[in-house]
């Protein structure tokens, strides 16, 4: 059976951090494994809590009167040295609900405001994003947009452009351009569900 031996935390950066492992493989041979993570803190990895929580929100939004437009951003990113097309996101700040975040991080993003709508449990519940090399999970938001587009709240960091995308133009970016897998995911979802948020209906 697999087991963590020892942990090492290889950095120390305000976001996100590189922890070292110590673990024994599954034919029980020492080997090594690296973990990224929002924790600050071994003691704070999910691995040493058990607990799983919210680092950051994603949200997917509609906008306009016929919620015919979905709001995205375009989005430089030092990991590709390229843009690349996601919803709009953040990180969930120490005692903040998701929710929360969602509509300050939409607002600081895009200037829109957001009006979430209710989900059941199992779809808002944060999810793992890439759980071969890190521990972040991140809970979904949706809900309608409306407001005005705006630069203002964006911090030096964030090179962003406010995409409101309809359905001719998300079948574009899907076809032509470079899109974050979550995105990708709903996007798809736009272009088949007529009804908004029909997907969020539960299941029985």
């Amino acid at each position: 059976m697999e087991k963590i031996k020892n942990i090492t935390k290889v950095t120390d950066n305000p976001f996100v951090n590189l922890y070292n492992l110590d673990v024994i493989n599954r034919k029980g041979r020492n080997s090594k494994y690296y973990v990224a993570s929002r924790a600050k803190e071994i003691e704070s990895l999910e691995l040493s809590t058990k607990q799983q929580k919210a680092d950051g929100v994603i949200i997917y939004s509609l906008y306009g009167e016929k919620h015919d437009r979905v709001v995205l951003i375009r989005q430089y990113r030092y990991s590709i040295d390229n843009y690349i097309y996601e919803l709009p996101a953040g990180l969930v700040e120490l005692g903040e609900d998701f929710h929360d975040t969602a509509v300050r991080e939409l607002r600081e993003e895009t200037g829109l405001t957001l009006h979430p709508v209710h989900a059941d449990a199992s779809f808002e519940k944060p999810f793992y994003t890439t759980i071969g090399m890190t521990d972040e999970c991140c809970g979904t938001v949706y809900g309608y947009a409306d407001g005005e587009i705006s630069r203002d709240m964006l911090e030096d960091s964030e090179e962003i452009e406010v995409v409101l995308a309809d359905r001719e133009e998300v079948k574009r970016i899907l076809r032509e351009e470079r899109v974050a897998i979550v995105c990708a995911y709903m996007l798809m979802h736009f272009l088949h569900d007529r009804e908004p948020f029909a997907f969020l209906k539960a299941v029985d």
